[in-house]
């Protein structure tokens, strides 16, 4: 069976053809037992430039359904258009600790 994040890099690369993607698995910063259950995903995508934030959430859940139907609990998502990312200095967001769980 192939790893949760080759799965979402795949589905996110044929469906956005993304100039940039990071995908980091977090699971570790969370509680409980789940070793691919969080995720922090950064994506550049031409796609995204005539979007609103809330449209481009919505897409990667759509690309991604599968996924957070079977066993992926959480994404945490950053979102650019090409014009974005640049001003954005090209950097990767930094996320909060986890506030739940048994941590």
């Amino acid at each position: 069976m192939m790893p949760t994040d080759s799965i979402i890099k795949s589905k996110l690369q044929n469906a956005l053809m993304p100039e940039v993607l990071h995908i980091q698995n977090e699971s570790h910063m969370h509680g409980g037992p789940a070793t691919e259950s969080h995720y922090k995903l950064t994506v550049v995508a031409q796609s995204f430039a005539s979007m609103s934030r809330v449209a481009r959430h919505q897409k990667v859940y759509a690309i991604l359904a599968e996924q957070l139907d079977n066993g992926v609990h959480a994404l945490a998502l950053h979102l650019f258009s090409p014009d974005e990312w640049q001003a954005s200095s090209e950097k990767v967001p930094s996320s909060p600790d986890c506030a739940g769980g048994s941590n």
